[in-house]
């Protein structure tokens, strides 16, 4: 297996940063580069990686990607496939060459049509947050994350083999599979769910009347099962035309379910209903809670008296203990939730330290299963 000491990165946010970070604190003997194609001012997220020391160099030259044995493109996917073609002229035929994107099936197809498929293996680590850039990235983003690798059918064992190892180091956990199995995974479990949250709220929003008491009533459950519809706009118009065939594929199955549930509701068939949301319940409880395509929220309900100063005793008492809220309000449509009060944190750890310290107070705390 080829010794691999020097890693180059082309997009370096919260992705590629972390996982900088991770490379420098398994072997500090890396040499360790990022591109910036800011040649006026250099990115910020740049300097402050070069200055703490998880960047070696910045370079506004792909040619100096030439002596690089990994190549990490963390740009969006359709510049990342740009990127792929800039450096089938720079690279040597031995340099790995991988992505982070969330679709793969057409950086594949465009590593095939290079001839760099020997060279190339799909990567995707399953997670992410909502703080972006490097400022925000940390060694334990991909903590427990999965992280797919997609091998072309002319990919080394050895590369394969060695990419493993390296997501296993990072303390994620490699799943390979095809890049077309990938995409309909994907379509599945993540794009299409953002697909029907905007499209559920849109109806509503054309539903209304001037009154506007569907948006009123739109509180709770509604605004908890569509939240993923608040996601960047210019993100996801990407990630509909990057994976337009698998998208296509499992939305109309989706749809041909939605004819089905139409069908049922014009015979009032008892039993299908029945049957629909037992047999849901049933896998969705089999569901792992850990990462996965989606970003979880890190919430908690309480139950507070109607009293002046009660939210700000609660915001008072968390931000005294170092505990940051991302979120906090009272929620008014409790028809299928407990719990007046809704809290919502950045992480995880900052949740669990928030359970305990408003439990040792005393307050009835609710978790969403």
């Amino acid at each position: 297996m080829k010794e691999i000491k020097s890693i180059g990165f082309i997009g370096f946010g919260l992705i590629g940063g972390s996982i900088a970070r991770l490379l420098r604190a398994r072997d500090a003997s890396l040499d360790l580069f990022a591109y910036d194609y800011h040649r006026d001012t250099p990115a910020p997220g740049l300097l402050l990686a070069l200055s703490e020391g998880v960047l070696d160099r910045i370079t506004n030259e792909l040619s100096s990607f030439a002596g690089a044995d990994l190549i990490f493109l963390c740009a969006p996917v359709s510049k990342n496939i740009e990127y792929l073609a800039a450096l089938k002229e720079v690279i040597p035929g031995d340099c790995i060459l991988t992505d982070v994107g969330s679709v793969k099936g057409n950086i594949e197809e465009a590593a095939l049509r290079l001839g760099l498929s020997r060279q190339f293996i799909g990567g995707h680590p399953m997670a992410g947050s909502e703080q972006t850039g490097y400022a925000n990235s940390s060694t334990l983003l991909l903590e427990n994350a999965y992280y797919i690798l997609t091998p072309t059918a002319d990919t080394p064992a050895w590369v394969r083999d060695y990419m493993v190892q390296l997501v296993e180091s990072f303390h994620a956990i490699p799943v390979v599979l095809g890049a077309k199995r990938h995409d309909t995974l994907t379509a599945a479990v993540s794009h299409l769910p953002h697909i029907i949250a905007a499209q559920l709220v849109n109806l509503v929003r054309n539903s209304d009347d001037e009154l506007e008491q569907m948006r009123m009533l739109a509180a709770g459950g509604f605004k908890d099962i569509t939240r993923i519809a608040s996601s960047s706009p210019a993100m996801w118009q990407a990630v509909c035309l990057s994976n337009a065939d698998s998208i296509g594929e499992i939305l109309t199955r989706y749809i041909d379910s939605l004819k089905e549930v139409r069908n049922a509701v014009t015979a009032r068939d008892a039993d299908y209903f029945y049957r629909i949301f037992e047999d849901a319940g049933t896998y969705r409880a089999s569901i792992p809670n850990g990462k996965g395509l989606l970003n979880r929220f890190y919430e908690i309900f309480i139950d507070i008296s109607d009293e002046a100063g009660a939210i700000a005793t609660i915001a008072t008492l968390l931000g005294a203990n170092g505990i940051s809220i991302k979120n906090i309000g009272i929620i008014h449509n409790r028809e299928f939730e407990q719990g007046v009060l809704r809290i919502e944190f950045y992480e995880e750890e900052a949740l669990k330290k928030g359970k305990r310290l408003l439990a040792g107070h005393n307050y009835t705390l609710y978790e969403r299963s």
